[in-house]
C-alpha cells in the first residue's frame, strides 16, 4: 500500500489493489513518520509535540488495526 494526497477527497489515502482507506489528518501524520527508523514510541512522542492530546496506545492501536489489513508492517527488532 502507498500513501498518497487524494485531491477529489482533499485527504490522504492509503491505495492498496483494489481498496483505499481514507485516513484523517493524524492518521496520514502517523503514517507519515513510519519511516523505517522511528518506533511507535519515537512516532507518538513526536506526535505529542504537535498536538495537544495524543496517547501512545492509540498511535500503537492505530498501527496495529494497519498491521491486522497488511496496509503496514512493524518490525519488532
Amino acid at each position: 500500500m502507498r500513501m498518497r494526497f487524494d485531491a477529489t477527497r482533499e485527504r490522504h489515502v492509503l491505495l492498496g489493489p483494489e481498496s483505499v482507506i481514507v485516513l484523517n489528518p493524524t492518521g496520514a501524520d502517523i503514517l507519515g513518520l513510519c519511516d523505517g527508523r522511528r518506533t511507535v514510541s519515537e512516532v507518538a512522542t513526536e506526535l505529542q509535540a504537535r498536538y495537544d492530546r495524543v496517547v501512545d496506545d492509540e498511535v500503537a492501536a492505530f498501527l496495529d488495526r494497519l498491521v491486522t489489513r497488511r496496509c503496514v508492517e512493524i518490525d519488532d527488532a
